[in-house]
């Protein structure tokens, strides 16, 4: 159950965090996964560390916000394994600060990164997966894209947008056998979080009916199951992985 054996995945970000645990899940489960991120020598270290340990993967360096660099990432994975089956689009970036004070740079920089980027990735993979009548998309996005969140409206905003996104573009490819859908993950320990003081982390924690940070494997997890073939009936869809923090 849950495997991919033979199935060809791209994780963007995959270079740390979520995005490496899931492609590391995902190569675990069979498929060969090529890791992208924008720093040649972090993501060629998971692509080594993936082979290591008797999986498979390769690595490359792309830019997902720029139209050109995603389009031949997808075109350059389908010449050389003659198929595309799952796309994760799980590169993001922050640029937090109030809307007052927030620079017109900063806004762009996360929608086009965020949300565009996507829009690239979608594009460019959905005809490989047209012809092959059959493929998996699963766009990380985040519950701040639910609830909203102070001092994040350009980050709420491409969260939100790609829920949206998601939704419209599953209806235009269900026939295909394309599923297209989300994961909103709530707290995760991160590189990030790692930096929050002991008192803003405990009250966090007292939102989470869980009351636990949660972990990439949790994420991870919920891609696998998005990805496999027992997810086939399932589209545009958000599944929201936080501990309950949603509901709370």
């Amino acid at each position: 159950m849950f495997s991919l054996t033979d199935k060809v995945a791209i994780v963007t970000g995959a270079s740390r965090g979520i995005g490496k645990t899931i492609a590391e899940t995902f190569a675990n489960a069979g498929a060969h996964v090529v890791c992208a991120a924008r720093t040649t020598d972090a993501i060629q270290a998971v692509a080594i560390e993936i082979n290591s340990n008797g999986a498979s993967a390769s690595h490359t360096t792309c830019d997902i916000s720029d139209k050109e660099s995603f389009t031949n990432l997808v075109q350059t994975t389908v010449q050389e394994h003659a198929r595309l089956d799952i796309l994760v689009n799980n590169a993001g970036v922050t640029r937090d600060a109030l809307l007052i004070r927030m620079k017109d740079e900063d806004w762009d920089t996360v929608l086009n990164i965020n949300l565009k980027g996507a829009y690239h990735g979608m594009k460019a993979a959905i005809r490989p997966m047209m012809k092959n009548r059959s493929g998996r998309i699963i766009n990380i996005t985040s519950i701040v894209g639910l609830t909203g969140n102070p001092g994040q409206a350009n980050y709420a905003a491409s969260k939100s947008g790609l829920i949206g996104m998601t939704k419209s573009v599953a209806k235009e490819v269900a026939t295909r056998s394309i599923t297209v859908n989300c994961i909103a993950p709530g707290w995760i320990e991160t590189d990030m979080t790692d930096e929050l003081t002991d008192t803003a982390k405990q009250e966090f924690l007292s939102r989470i009916p869980a009351g636990r940070i949660g972990t990439a494997d949790d994420i991870a997890c919920a891609a696998l199951f998005l990805a496999s073939d027992e997810a086939n009936y399932i589209t545009g869809q958000t599944i929201t992985v936080d501990g309950g923090r949603i509901i709370n």
